[in-house]
């Protein structure tokens, strides 16, 4: 895999050598338009599919770019949109042209607009808001028009504080009732009177937009805004091309070589709001288990102050910078969960445990007999060296011991994996078959590859089953598509797994230019490949489709690449030469059953139940501004979710065990016996492991009854 890593990057660096970067441009004193004709070249020759810089690409990055820079549409007035018209079909005969007028343009209005906003913010906030008045406010901002004059922005102003501030209010209220305890009847805490706390509620949302003009407006360079441009037109091309500023680079480089500290989470910013894209496995919010994806972040605070910051529209940046912090400080973070209740978790800020990202097995007896369930966070290898722990070894070593401890049937949970190394996928698939092509790789005026396990010996040939979810992405589903297409295996989780079927490559800019005086120019992370199943079809887009269709919480959410800004499209190429797997296993009497079974399932009634209210909550923007009002929707809110508490309470009769050399590292590793404990703990609350083990049973069931048959005949 080095190698021919090493042999593309000298096919992309010799791509590069061709290009026309003259030296007038490489010694222009502005550094923009040469990052402008290097990135639009690299897009040009070497993205998998490169896009027309054409009128239609001109209008999207001008909408977007416009979306991007002023979501909540606060700054910029109808005029000022009309102004920048005349760019909107020119912007690709600007980028041929290494030219940045367009951008030039924006950030000169912009810069002036947020200037002025900061009057109106601070005159709004000097009077006190009315909680009594019938007034609504929508948070579909997409859906807003820009206003036509400085009156009427100054009024979406007042509702966006309003809004802002009646979320403190009424936050200031539950925590005084909280906090107000009455003996014998004295009051031992004076109570603020509403009109108090209405002028702290106001107090510290003008303390967050202080802090968002000092920390982010004031802060801004004009190199930050320009990266923001030049990663709306790479996204363009699709959501996995993006431009890395050198900061950013720094960041990718440091998340790369596994040195996370903080909580462990991957942030986004979707509007005004810092949004979980990722919970890393091994990290501390990952051990909590109360940090979800789609949650949003509203609030921080450190455990040694009082007050919380709020993040909302507050740069990433900055965001993540009081979120981090060292080892051992904990941090509380105010959370719109994805059900839309509002809720304060704190996490004890750690370091990534790589332990935790490794493969780990338990058994557990069903029925009188006992099955194996492998865990696997991701695809983890050293590049450096193949040779030292990665995942197909380890993968291979736990299915040695359950097969030691008398493992009938194996369960390989592959949920919330989001890929990783595509060596480590083609040998662990290799565990299961005999020697049979795995994935195909095709990169763009290339010939597609065929990775092949050559290995014949096959070192689990019983009953398997593979557990997705829609966050299982790019490797998972190469593994769990090439395992169904052999039918090896009964795939079950969401209706469909994320979509990811692309691969993408790090681009130092730096190594582009000879001789530039210009600085870190950064890199580009770009869209090389695509995968297809070994029956011709991409997991692109529609990932890999669940043999047995389990409903959970994510269910009806917009989360997957489908769901992504210009994601590439689904397609097919030729098949190649396969055979089924050739056993007794009877897939669709299994399948059958489960689906019965699940039918008849309350828990999983009760999680689709949750997962259809949690959509109608997403996609629910009208508040009312009326405190009674605004107070009795959360209140129904808190009582509807109050009546999804039983899936948490949730619990089967299964008993998960270590394996015996696990065990045996207990006696001086009280950590490892704790962690175990916490996850056999997991497991025997979980639905959806209950539900795998119940199709291997089956699966079992059936491969005794036809292997009777057979015999018999």
């Amino acid at each position: 895999m080095k190698r021919k890593y090493n042999i593309l990057m000298l096919v992309l660096l010799l791509a590069f050598g061709s290009c026309s970067f003259t030296a007038k441009v490489d010694n222009d004193p502005d550094k923009d338009k040469l990052l402008i004709q290097i990135i639009t070249v690299a897009l040009e020759q070497l993205h998998f599919e490169p896009k027309d810089f054409d009128d239609e690409f001109s209008e999207d990055v001008f909408t977007t770019y416009l979306n991007r820079i002023d979501p909540l549409k606060r700054f910029f007035l109808e005029s000022d949109i009309e102004e920048f018209e005349k760019f909107k079909t020119q912007i690709d005969d600007e980028l041929k042209a290494y030219d940045i007028t367009f951008f030039n343009a924006t950030n000169k209005r912009l810069v002036q607009r947020m200037d002025e906003a900061k009057s109106f913010y601070k005159s709004i906030l000097n009077e006190p808001f009315d909680f009594e008045i019938d007034e609504d406010f929508d948070t579909d901002y997409e859906n807003h028009v820009y206003v036509k004059n400085k009156r009427k922005l100054k009024n979406r102003w007042r509702q966006l504080l309003k809004f802002s501030t009646i979320s403190n209010y009424e936050e200031l209220i539950r925590t005084q009732e909280k906090d107000t305890v009455a003996i014998e009847g004295e009051v031992l805490k004076i109570k603020k009177s509403l009109a108090e706390l209405e002028i702290e509620a106001r107090g510290e949302t003008m303390k967050n937009l202080d802090a968002y003009y000092t920390d982010y407006v004031e802060d801004l360079q004009r190199k930050d805004w320009f990266s923001m441009y030049i990663n709306v037109i790479v996204e363009e091309f699709d959501p996995h091309t993006s431009y890395l500023a050198p900061r950013d680079k720094d960041r990718f480089d440091q998340q790369m070589s596994g040195k996370l500290e903080g909580i462990g989470a991957r942030l986004q910013k979707r509007m005004d709001y810092t949004k979980i894209m990722e919970v890393i496995s091994g990290g501390p919010a990952w051990r909590g288990q109360e940090l979800e994806v789609g949650d949003i972040i509203l609030k921080v605070r450190q455990e040694d102050e009082k007050a919380a910051v709020s993040i909302v529209g507050m740069r990433i940046d900055d965001a993540i910078k009081l979120i981090k912090g060292p080892k051992g400080t904990k941090v509380i973070l105010t959370l719109k969960k994805v059900d839309g209740t509002i809720e304060d978790i704190t996490i004890t800020r750690d370091i990534v445990e790589l332990e935790e990202t490794y493969a780990k097995s338990s058994t557990v007896m069903k029925n009188g007999k006992k099955y194996g369930v492998i865990n696997l966070p991701k695809f983890y290898i050293d590049f450096t060296d193949y040779n030292k722990r990665n995942a197909a070894s380890d993968i291979k070593q736990e299915i040695e011991r359950l097969k030691a401890e008398g493992m009938e049937g194996l369960v390989l949970d592959l949920r919330n994996n989001g890929g990783g190394s595509l060596k480590t996928v083609v040998d662990i698939a290799g565990l299961f078959i005999k020697e049979g092509p795995i994935v195909q790789v095709r990169s763009t005026s290339e010939p597609k590859e065929v990775l092949e396990d050559t290995d014949a010996s096959i070192i689990w040939d019983g009953p398997l089953v593979i557990m997705v979810n829609e966050l299982s992405a790019s490797a998972s589903e190469i593994l769990a598509a090439a395992m169904q297409d052999y039918k090896r295996a009964i795939i079950i989780g969401s209706t469909q797994t994320f979509g990811k079927g692309t691969v993408q490559n790090i681009l130092d800019l730096n190594r582009m230019v000879r001789n530039s005086s210009h600085g870190d120019l950064g890199a580009i992370k770009i869209t090389r490949q695509k995968f297809y199943r070994i029956n011709g079809g991409s997991t692109q887009l529609e990932g890999v489709k669940s043999d047995v269709v389990v409903p959970d919480r994510y269910s009806f959410i917009d989360i997957g690449e489908r769901d992504q800004a210009n994601p590439l499209p689904w397609d097919k190429i030729e098949a190649v030469k396969y055979d089924y797997w050739n056993s007794y296993f009877d897939y669709d009497t299994t399948i059958s059953n489960s689906k019965a079974r699940m039918e008849n399932n309350a828990q999983l009634k009760l999680i689709e139940e949750n997962a259809r209210w949690i959509k109608t909550q997403m996609d629910e923007n009208i508040y009312s501004l009326n405190y009674k009002k605004y107070k009795a929707e959360l209140n129904a809110d808190e009582e509807k979710a109050k009546e999804f508490d039983a899936i948490s309470e949730y619990k089967t009769d299964l008993t998960f065990k270590s394996l015996p050399y696990e065990t045996s590292l207990f006696e001086t590793d009280t950590i490892l016996k704790e962690k175990r404990v916490r996850w056999h703990k997991s497991l025997s609350k979980d639905v959806y492991v209950e539900e795998a083990l119940n199709v291997l049973d089956d699966l079992k069931m059936t491969y005794e009854i036809k292997k009777v048959a057979t015999i018999k005949e």
